[in-house]
């Protein structure tokens, strides 16, 4: 049963970050923004020729070849981890797969990436000189960061898991 549901998971997370860029690209000028929440979160129209916060511009063909190693390399392991009875770290990977094949889709068909979602946190009403304009993501950012947070949990949570396993065998005399 939860292999289907991983499936379901990556297809799930890759048609909801397809369907808002969607929304978003061909409806919107490029630097446009549609305020949402004040001057906090906004639609904004943007594009990303490069990985996280803009790095590593137009190197399209790199990002490419390294997206087809890392969606092999998930798979690989998310079915692996199925069959060893594992429940959250397959998820965790489906999470994670979902938006690596998101962006992907973008930087093959259009060989950049639709961001639009904007937060900027203004400190200044706080007493605090500070502005900080978060980097422009996307629903495919949110879930690779998503799946990333569960794979540390999930590590910590096991680890946690073999060292009460080690003492209760130990406590039997083991």
């Amino acid at each position: 049963m939860i292999r289907w549901l991983m499936w379901l998971v990556v297809l799930a997370v890759t048609a909801l970050d397809q369907w808002t860029k969607h929304l978003v690209a061909p409806r919107m000028e490029l630097n446009q923004s549609i305020p949402v929440w004040g001057d906090f979160f906004s639609i904004t129209s943007h594009r990303n020729r490069g990985a996280a916060w803009g790095i590593l511009q137009d190197q399209r063909l790199f990002f490419i070849a390294v997206t087809v190693v890392v969606i092999a390399g998930l798979v690989y392991y998310m079915i692996r981890k199925s069959r060893e009875g594992r429940r959250f770290l397959p998820l965790a990977l489906a999470v994670l797969l979902g938006g690596a094949l998101g962006n992907f889709i973008d930087r093959v068909r259009t060989g950049e990436v639709v961001d639009f979602f904007r937060f900027v946190f203004d400190f200044r009403g706080i007493g605090i000189p500070f502005v900080y304009d978060f980097p422009i993501f996307n629903v495919a950012d949110a879930a690779i960061t998503t799946g990333v947070a569960c794979l540390i949990l999930d590590a910590f949570l096991e680890g946690r898991r073999e060292k009460k396993r080690r003492a209760a065998h130990e406590a039997a005399g083991g």
